[in-house]
């Protein structure tokens, strides 16, 4: 009877870690999902931003033919950062310091593009480049906010994989951390202003 106990325990415990075991590589799995998913609305705004490039540099080029160097600062910027891609199954910290890089040479080109602007009270006053200015400013945000829900839903998955016991299981089926967005360099600086 004893022999029966033990034997009827140790299968328990068995079915039991297999079951937990099971559970966690599902959940893991889905996890690993959720960050993929974040990662392509992130290159999805990224894309975005890139069509709406063209349209604003034409609109632009009309009304300030003679501004070329910074029309091409702008066309030369997206072309770097829409050849710069990266697959999430690649995503190490470094990859994602150079995508990020080329992605912020793009912001910088369009600040100065549209600093320019600002020289000519028509093409301020143009339809078309009102609503372009208003897309690419609402594309703006919405790389923000996929850029924080890819860095909430990369921290909740490295944080799962971490801990124990799911730690054993995800280092088990080669579950790996996920690298965060991190702020560009210089932003830790405020810009001067002078009048």
């Amino acid at each position: 009877m004893k022999k029966t106990w033990i034997i009827i325990t140790v299968i328990l415990v068995i079915a039991i870690a297999v079951v937990y075991s099971i559970s966690s590589y599902n959940s893991l799995v889905s996890q690993e999902e959720s960050v993929s998913t974040a990662w392509s609305n992130v290159e999805n705004q990224y894309q975005r931003r890139a069509d709406l490039i063209p349209n604003l540099v034409n609109t632009v080029k009309g009304y300030a033919a003679h501004e070329k160097e910074t029309l091409d600062a702008v066309v030369s910027a997206r072309s770097k950062a829409t050849q710069a891609q990266i697959s999430i199954d690649d995503l190490t910290p470094e990859k994602l310091q150079a995508y990020q890089r080329a992605q912020g040479e793009i912001g910088a080109a369009l600040g100065r593009l549209l600093a320019i602007t600002e020289n000519y009270p028509d093409l301020k006053a143009n339809e078309n480049f009102q609503a372009l200015q208003a897309q690419l400013e609402g594309t703006e945000n919405r790389i923000s906010v996929e850029r924080r829900k890819f860095n909430e839903t990369a921290k909740a998955y490295n944080t799962n994989i971490r801990r124990f016991p799911k730690n054993i299981i995800a280092g088990l089926f080669g579950f790996e951390k996920r690298p965060y967005f991190e702020a560009s360099e210089g932003t830790e600086t405020a810009p001067e202003v002078k009048f």
